[in-house]
Formats: structure tokens, sequence, C-alpha cells
């Protein structure tokens, strides 16, 4: 299968140079945005509506190998359109559904782009650490009361960054965090001073933001980087490096964070996040007894109850994008949303050991992803920007190892017959 989301006009080559590169930046600029969503709509879905827009002009194309990623979104979308129809009061529900299919939309954007030109993927992950370095250090400051504002940049003495939620704030640190691990691991030692402070940064966010799925997350996506780098690579020698690295790493780490416990009001709120089950996640109508009831009432509900009607019949919302995806978008869309994320996953999973330029980007978006849809079990993720933005770099580079055979595909018949053919005789 594959669609045009629109031919655009023709240009000439040195045109559409140009235009590669300045359309390369606004991507850079619309990721970089993605650190800041203070108040909604944040400026990331104006320049990213925009953006998206003005691509199409030019030929945004969705090929065969990402359409099932918008078929699949697209059929989530449906899903939730049909659940407006059981409510009897509207409310924000359309604008509800109205950012999903944003999001959606942004998936899809970012998987056409990374197929097109894999050189894309150093930009956005660049662009993706400056933000999350730049709000980590608004959330750190922001908690000691270190700038002016600083509650601004809090929540519930916990860091928030630019961000409204620290549980959103937390999990954005981690793909960045695990690309500074990734570079400080492969690339040149003289590199490395700048890595460890933006490690630093960004470790430190994560713990201030006590979210412990953040934390979870965090913890889970290192180990598994790590894992998956000694599982590909075959010299002995780096692998020594990789396991001498992360360890002196890990204890640098853990000493910083001993230093920020000696804060007291560091200390009485580790102490309390650190239990296993808070008052609101047991007890009667807590997070999991409202998980058992939602999946039952669900069970009963094919087009679902509506968006944010949840919280209107609950003390809380969901917070489960399973059960979320059931009663915002019913059945169809719990379909189409574990249909996508299985298939997601085994598509990264194929190709995640290959030998390719886009390999170290796919590995970091895949571990990321699979820890996203851990932490999805406690947590709605249906509206997070960089949640959509892992899906579509998962997807844009699982299109690019998919062209890239068929191109090895259709060369190898004509090297093979000029090796076969016997020479003129004389």
């Amino acid at each position: 299968m594959s669609a045009v989301i629109a031919s655009g006009p023709v240009i000439r080559r040195p045109q559409l140079a140009a235009v590669t590169l300045v359309g390369s930046g606004l991507v850079t600029v619309g990721v970089f945005l993605s650190g800041f969503v203070i108040a909604e709509p944040a400026p990331y879905e104006v320049f990213m509506a925009g953006l998206v827009g003005i691509w199409a002009l030019f030929g945004l194309r969705i090929s065969r190998f990402t359409a099932p990623l918008t078929v699949l979104l697209v059929l989530f979308m449906i899903g939730g359109i049909l659940s407006l129809t059981v409510m009897a009061d509207l409310g924000t529900a359309p604008m509800y559904m109205a950012v999903t299919g944003f999001l959606c939309l942004t998936a899809v954007f970012f998987a056409a782009i990374i197929e097109d030109r894999h050189q894309r993927l150093p930009l956005i992950l660049n662009a993706w650490v400056a933000a999350a370095v730049i709000t980590a250090l608004l959330g750190i400051l922001g908690y000691f009361g270190a700038i002016p504002g600083a509650a601004q940049f809090t929540l519930y003495d916990r860091a928030k960054g630019a961000f409204q939620d620290p549980n959103v704030f937390g999990p954005f640190l981690v793909a960045p965090t695990l690309y500074l691990l990734h570079g400080l691991l492969t690339q040149p030692i003289g590199r490395a001073p700048l890595k460890i402070a933006g490690l630093l940064v960004l470790t430190l966010g994560v713990f201030l933001s006590f979210s412990r799925a953040a934390w979870a997350l965090d913890l889970f996506c290192v180990i598994a980087l790590v894992f998956v780098m000694l599982l590909k690579q075959r010299s002995g020698l780096f692998r020594l490096r990789i396991l001498v690295l992360t360890l002196s790493g890990g204890l640098f780490v853990v000493a910083a964070l001993v230093t920020a416990l000696q804060s007291d009001q560091v200390a009485r709120l580790f102490s309390s996040r650190t239990q296993l089950v808070q008052d609101y996640d047991g007890g009667h109508l807590g997070r999991f007894d409202r998980h058992r009831i939602g999946f039952l009432m669900s069970m009963e509900r094919p087009l679902g109850i509506g968006p944010l009607v949840f919280s209107t019949m609950f003390p809380e919302d969901e917070h489960n994008v399973l059960l979320k995806s059931l009663t915002s978008y019913g059945w169809l869309g719990f379909v189409a949303y574990v249909t996508l994320i299985l298939w997601t996953l085994s598509l990264g999973f194929r190709f995640l050991l290959l030998d390719r330029p886009w390999q170290p980007y796919l590995m970091i978006g895949w571990i990321t992803l699979v820890g996203h849809v851990g932490i999805g079990n406690v947590i709605d993720t249906d509206h997070w920007r960089h949640f959509y933005l892992l899906l579509g770099i998962v997807w844009g580079c699982a299109a690019l190892e998919c062209r890239y055979r068929r191109q090895a595909r259709a060369e190898t018949p004509a090297h093979t017959a000029v090796a076969v053919t016997p020479p003129t005789p004389p």
C-alpha cells in the first residue's frame, strides 16, 4: 500500500536541497519545543501543526512500509469518534479527540521523514537532548528555589520542569539519557565530560520528579541498553569498556543522588515515594480497584464511555493506558492500540541488532518504547507527545530497513548474472 499526502510542486535539485535543509532544521525546532508544555495548546502543537501542513505541500509521502502505522492510528481515532456518540454531554471531549488526532498525525509524520532521510535521526535526538537538559535544569533549580518563579517548575513538592505534570516530565528525560549514555560508551573519551554533565542533570531531574514510574523506566532502560550493546558488540575489549564505564558512571550517579538526599526535604519525599503501594493505590476505589472495576465495566460497553468520563464516575482518571483505550476509544480503539503496540515492538525487535547507520537510534527508541508500554499499566500515556515521537522513530527505522532490503533484492540478480556469464570466445 502506498499513498501520497500531497504531490507538491515540482522543485529543481538545488531548490530541493535547500528545502530539505530548511525542513530538517524546522523538525529540529519542533522536537525541541516538545520539552516545554506548561500550558495547552503548547508551542509544540502550534508549530508542528503548521510544519506538517507546509511539509505536505512539498510532498510528504506515506510509503507502504509505514502504511500499517497510519491505518492502525486511523482505526484508533475512529474508535474514539464513535465513543463520542454515547456521551450525553460532549463538553471538552471533542477537543480531547482532536489532540489525539494531532498526535497520531505527528507519529506518521516522524516515521515518514525519517524514512525519507535517516540523517534526520541525530538532529531529532540532539534536539530532544537539548530540550531535556534545559527543562531538567528548570525542574532542579525550581525544586531548590534557586531561580525566580521557582514554584512554576514544581508541583506537590516534585520537580516538573516546563511540564504540567511530574509524571510526564520524568519519562520525557529517559530517551535523551540513553542517547547520551550510548555516546559515552561508543564515542572518543574526549567527548565524555559534556555527556557526563548532561547525564547527571537528566538523572537528577528524573529523581526529583519523584515519579515511581519514571524511576522504574529510567533504571529499566539503562540496564536494557547496556545489555543490548553487550549482546551486539563482539569485541571483548569493547565489552570491557562498556562494563567499566557503566559501573563507574553508576557509582558516580549514586554518589550524586546520595548527596541530594542530604536535603531533609528530598529525604522525606523520597522515603514516602519509595513505598510500593501508596494510599491512593490500594483500598476501595484506589488505583488498582478502579482498574478492576473499569475493565469489567468496559466489557459491557463496546463503544466505550467517552473521553474524560471515567474521572466523573470515579475519584481519578484510569491511570492505565489499556483501560483508557477501552473507555475512551471503545473495543475498536483497544484492538487497534494493542495491535499497534505488538506490531511496533515486533518490528523493532527483528531489526534491533543489525549493523545499519540508524541502528543506535532504533535501539534507543525501541528500548524506551518498551519501557513506556510497561509503565502504561499504571499511568495514562495516550497524550504524551514524546510517546508518539518514539512510535515514529521505530516505524521510520523499520521502514528504512525494509526499503534497504528491497533495494538489495532488486540489485542481487543483476550482479549474479554478471558473475555467472561465461566469457565470449575469441
